[in-house]
């Protein structure tokens, strides 16, 4: 499972990439501000970790970035309404759960393809979003809330959300490398039929990795809304290009059966510093998008010549 080759070259990417970043951005490499442009990319990279190990199964979610925004105006319109903040919360988690419940059980239960499901429920998710919101925003927040995105630990040196996207790192981690279940994700992925035949309950697990990125993809919502203080339904708009990106980058197999969550959490960094650097060196931003687009194509490209060299 593990692609210790694969990993050092993106390591060695990385760091060739914020060296040529400092050249050009004065004081780029400081510790403190590369701390603090971690927090661009929290969100992106929390739902990036669920998406590793469902495009690991030969699935995708393209409804990622709809479910966030949809979770976020729950919380936020919930609260509004009179409900505490912590309740407001619960139900947004429980938004996440259930959409990625609806994601999993039609993909899983009903043998759709995920593509067509999930571009489906992007649809739904964001419609509803915008339903529920009246294309209105809150920012109504306490402070305690608005902490989670912009609050720092440690003489305000580490933002709190990093820490909050290092804990499900870790447990995506454990899950795929330390548990039996990463061994069935890498066999449904690789072939489902095989996985079948060999005892795996695959409904079973499609639909549990589904309501996984559903729960992170509201974990995401949460810390979104709280750093920039405000619900609103076109959220994250094209978000999951980006998450897709960090995934392929990150040496996972578009078609399943090969991936790890440390080239993920390497791609995820890879792309959010480079991205960042550019805007910081001067580039317009709506130039990320071609970048997040060439990435996309060099990291698939990566992985094909990668598998025919294994042959």
């Amino acid at each position: 499972m593990k692609v210790p080759s694969r990993n050092l070259g993106l390591l060695g990417l990385l760091i060739a990439e914020l060296a040529a970043i400092g050249a050009i951005v004065p004081f780029y490499l400081d510790p403190v501000s590369l701390l603090d442009t971690t927090r661009t990319f929290v969100e992106p990279g929390i739902l990036a970790l669920g998406m590793t190990l469902i495009v690991m199964t030969g699935g995708i979610d393209l409804s990622v970035a709809a479910l966030l925004a949809l979770v976020s105006v729950v919380i936020g319109f919930a609260h509004q309404a009179g409900l505490s903040m912590p309740l407001a919360m619960l139900c947004g988690v429980a938004t996440g759960l259930g959409g990625g419940l609806l994601n999993g059980a039609a993909i899983a239960y009903l043998r759709l393809h995920p593509f067509v499901v999930t571009l489906a429920t992007m649809s739904i998710f964001r419609g509803a979003a915008y339903a529920i919101s009246n294309a209105e925003a809150v920012s109504a927040f306490p402070d305690w809330f608005r902490a989670i995105g912009q609050a720092y630990l440690f003489g305000d040196r580490v933002p709190v959300q990093l820490l909050l996207y290092i804990v499900p790192a870790l447990g995506c981690w454990l899950l795929l490398e330390r548990a039996a279940t990463g061994r069935r994700i890498l066999g449904v992925g690789a072939n489902e039929l095989a996985a079948r035949f060999s005892g795996v309950k695959v409904e079973r697990l499609k639909l549990g990795l589904y309501a996984l990125m559903g729960l992170l993809a509201a974990l995401a919502a949460i810390i979104q809304t709280a750093r920039v203080s405000t619900a609103r339904a076109n959220a994250s708009l094209g978000l999951e290009l980006t998450v897709i990106a960090m995934v392929v980058l990150g040496g996972t197999r578009i078609t399943g059966g090969r991936g790890t969550i440390a080239g993920t959490l390497l791609g995820t960094a890879i792309l959010a510093f480079l991205q960042d650097g550019l805007i910081s060196a001067g580039l317009r931003s709506d130039w990320s998008m071609v970048v997040v687009g060439v990435l996309l194509i060099v990291g698939v490209l990566a992985n094909e010549a990668r598998r025919r060299d294994a042959r």
